[in-house]
């Protein structure tokens, strides 16, 4: 049975039985390090190297430094132990250093009375509420927005007096009329600029569409190069990561919640292969991160914070798909790492909230949440059950050569040094889309429109724009249109997911699934109507529709989105929701299991989990089935040669601040003395630089000189002496240094720290980081060079990769910290 001392480290691991009843998922707060080391280092031989790891969130606390073994240094402070580093040069372009101001965004833990807030009885407070009512407006005001400017590539609104109303999209402007070919008010660009023939109407119209495309593309892809870098993708992975206890800061700052909703619209509007639904639950935890910045006890919280995190993502979900459920159960499912009941209910309450917000603006003005909103009210028959699993058997190939050709084409990205800049990439496949998309009925449109006449049955369509109701010989026509559409959007989307602009996945991979379905469905009408004396058919009633091709579609969108993201449960839910046809939950519920059956075929990994490993963040799933190497962690930690540690004694405010001026670790192990080494505690690098701050400030104002401990001291004067303690991790989490890695590992995935120590007999031996284990479990073959004796992904060598922040993932950062004394002139003031 193992037994634990946290203090004095007694432990054995003989039959390890770890009990996980007390999660401390975020309150080891205090992060942990990133190490880098050099070949000749006394332990780089035993440490695995990182990848460059951008460290840039509204979460975190402190930056992610580099670390460098080096020789233990002898000179300097004989109170700790040092080793040479060097300054990893920031990723991101000088232009972020502007946005990136400290002070410039939400207040951060530095500026709270307490790094450690109290947590509340309850976020259900109406304060907070208004982050789930501000989801449900944000995401109004992208749809209105993303409307408007979709149409625009096709016309504009004349109504109103002197045309006032140019700002009506389509819809609106010819709200009343039958069709939008009776429509007078909407002017196309071809009668705008008086082209008479029917040719030069065709091409002047195919040019005012690839203009405004390109427009808004480049437009959106400038905002997020200049403005918000964590602006671009879907924000999905990075959310997951977050939730599994990594952060990453200004992810969800106020800069990058403006920037994505705009260019959320303006990417959505160009018409490539992409769509809202993801980047919207980014929107929803960006709105939940800048109003967590008014509660004190919830911002200095990380466990509550995570915890609203996940309610918010749910918020999210609700207002991308107007599914409440479904949002809960797709946080529970697809992101959350730590979902107790009362996250449950909190997630359940905010993602009503922000729905009903979006009811009450309407902004489709029919009174739907989403646009592609259908009901049915025929049922389905025995035979169907055999093309509903043949959707789900295409739907988990596309799932998994979507992933297969998606991850590959940004692979190899990264070693193409001659590619153009990411906006140059935008426009080169914004400008593809839009000749592409232009002749192609299906394509022109926008996804969601596309995805509601997919879905709609023949009965209940007005106006049948894409001829998807026509009879006879014509379907057949229709039939490969729809196919050829949706292997051109295989692999437009394919391409477009990873630009830099906010783009998702959802909708693109629905309304391929939607093609191929409808296309499946109107095969077996006409299957139908030739043989309507078949035995297969014998249910059928005579005098009513036997098939309904749009409920193909809905099979196929299921099947697809469950291919893609491997999610079953949450999926079936959403599409029930959208659909309220509870009679179509089984078919659904097949065709998404097949799916993910087939999809696992490929890999086991969904697309946010390729793109979770392709970026190289640190989440270890603590439902992944990856083999853990049987080794002891004395091979891979950080041995305490190479580490920074503070002693107990010796210190002053000026020497500390000094130590963080030159070294930007996020935490440092705190010992007795250099001899005997006794873990006393883990101080965080958030906590040490408030406390050394607010020291040298009124009320106290204490000198640099001061003595600064972290023991007892029974002869300190409190009032001239700055004693630590209480800022310190006293029991941090520690095993003995002949644990194996796969008790670690579970350290890790359980209990969600982001480090773990390792002593003997009390004696502190050395240190061992969420990433260090996310690198021996993955591999890491893209970055570390192997040592050629095994196979398990064990590292040597630090050769470290540097380049732009696109080809190593999002989380390279800037921080302002302390700055260190220097001697003052005689006249000079005294801080």
């Amino acid at each position: 049975m193992q037994q634990h001392s946290y203090l004095n480290c007694t432990t054995t691991t003989e039959n390890a039985n770890i009990s996980f009843a007390s999660i401390r998922m975020a309150s080891s707060s205090a992060g942990y390090f990133s190490t880098r080391r050099y070949p000749n280092s006394s332990s780089s031989r035993n440490s695995p190297h990182y990848p460059s790891a951008e460290h840039d969130s509204d979460n975190d606390d402190d930056p992610q430094a580099v670390l460098v073994d080096g020789p233990l240094d002898d000179e300097g402070d004989p109170n700790r132990f040092s080793f040479k580093r060097k300054q990893k040069q920031p990723a991101t372009s000088n232009f972020l250093s502007g946005f990136a101001r400290p002070g410039s965004g939400p207040q951060s833990r530095h500026d709270t009375p307490s790094p450690r807030g109290s947590t509340p009885n309850s976020v259900l407070r109406p304060k907070m509420e208004r982050h789930w009512i501000a989801a449900g407006a944000f995401a109004a005001g992208i749809d209105i927005v993303t409307d408007f400017l979709a149409d625009l590539k096709t016309g504009y609104c004349r109504a109103g007096e002197d045309g006032g109303h140019f700002y009506l999209n389509k819809f609106f402007c010819c709200f009343g009329y039958d069709s939008v070919a009776q429509c007078r008010d909407w002017v196309p660009w071809s009668v705008a600029s008086h082209i008479g023939s029917v040719g030069g109407k065709w091409f002047i119209e195919y040019f005012f569409f690839i203009l405004f495309s390109l427009s808004f593309a480049f437009i959106s892809s400038v905002l997020v190069q200049e403005y918000a870098l964590y602006a671009k993708h879907s924000g999905i992975p990075e959310i997951k990561t977050i939730l599994g206890g990594f952060v990453i800061r200004r992810f969800m700052g106020i800069w990058t919640l403006v920037i994505k909703s705009l260019g959320l619209c303006l990417s959505v509007a160009s018409g490539m292969w992409l769509g809202k639904e993801g980047p919207l639950v980014h929107v929803a935890c960006c709105c939940a991160n800048v109003f967590m910045k008014l509660f004190d006890n919830i911002n200095g919280n990380e466990a509550r914070k995570r915890e609203v995190l996940s309610a918010a993502a749910a918020a999210g979900i609700s207002v991308a798909f107007g599914s409440p459920i479904g949002g809960v159960l797709f946080s529970l499912e697809q992101l959350s790492y730590y979902f107790p009941d009362k996250t449950m209910w909190q997630s359940f309450v905010c993602a009503m909230t922000a729905a009903v917000t979006l009811q009450a603006f309407d902004p489709f003005r029919s009174g739907k949440l989403v646009l592609y909103q259908v009901t049915y009210s025929t049922g389905w028959h025995g035979f169907e059950m055999i093309p509903y699993a043949f959707l789900g058997i295409l739907g988990g190939i596309y799932g998994g050569l979507f992933i297969k050709v998606n991850t590959s084409i940004f692979q190899w990205k990264k070693t193409a040094t001659w590619l153009p800049g990411p906006i140059t990439q935008v426009m080169i496949v914004a400008t593809l889309t839009a000749l592409i998309n232009y002749p192609n009925l299906y394509m022109r449109a926008q996804s969601s429109e596309l995805v509601f006449s997919l879905f709609a049955e023949c009965s209940k369509l007005t106006d049948d724009q894409f001829g998807l109701c026509k009879t006879g010989a014509a379907t057949i026509g229709t039939i490969f249109l729809l196919l050829f559409a949706a292997v051109l959007g295989f692999f437009l989307a394919s391409m477009t997911f990873g630009l830099q602009v906010p783009a998702g996945i959802i909708l693109p991979s629905m309304a391929v699934g939607a093609l191929f379905g409808r296309a499946v469905g109107i095969l077996v009408e006409i299957w139908v109507h030739n043989f309507p004396n078949f035995f297969a058919f014998s249910t059928c009633e005579p005098d009513f529709p036997c098939v309904t091709p749009g409920t193909y579609a809905i099979i196929g969108a299921a099947a697809a989105l469950g291919g893609v993201t491997r999610m079953t449960v949450s999926i079936v839910v959403i599409m029930f929701e959208l659909t309220g046809a509870l009679t179509y939950v089984l078919p659904i519920m097949i065709a998404v299991m097949i799916s993910k059956w087939v999809g696992d075929a490929f890999g086991k990994r969904g697309i946010y989990e390729s793109w979770i490993h392709l970026n190289e963040y640190p989440f270890l799933d603590n439902s992944d089935e990856t083999p853990i190497p049987d080794i002891s962690v004395r091979q891979i930690m950080t041995r305490i040669e190479d580490l920074v540690v503070l002693t107990a004694t010796g210190h002053t405010i000026e020497s500390l601040t000094n130590i963080l001026a030159g070294h930007p670790y996020r935490g440092f192990p705190v010992i007795s003395d250099p001899k005997e080494a006794i873990l006393l505690g883990y101080i965080s690098r958030a906590e040490l630089q408030y406390n050394l701050k607010i020291s040298t400030q009124t009320p106290r104002s204490l000198r640099p000189e001061t003595e600064a401990f972290f023991s007892h001291q029974p002869f300190a004067d409190p009032r001239i002496t700055l004693d630590l303690r209480p800022w310190m991790d006293q029991t941090p989490i520690t095993l003995p240094s002949r644990s194996n890695l796969l008790l670690t590992a579970n350290y890790f995935q359980k209990l969600g720290v982001r480090y773990v120590l390792f002593c003997d007999r009390g004696v502190l031996q050395g240190l061992l980081t969420k990433k260090d284990v996310w690198y021996v479990l993955n591999g890491a073959q893209e970055t570390r060079r192997t040592n050629g004796q095994d196979g398990m992904g064990m590292r040597t060598g630090l050769a470290r990769e540097e380049g732009t922040g696109e080809q190593r993932g999002l989380l390279h950062g800037e921080e302002e910290d302390l700055a260190p004394f220097t001697p003052a002139r005689e006249d000079a003031p005294m801080l």
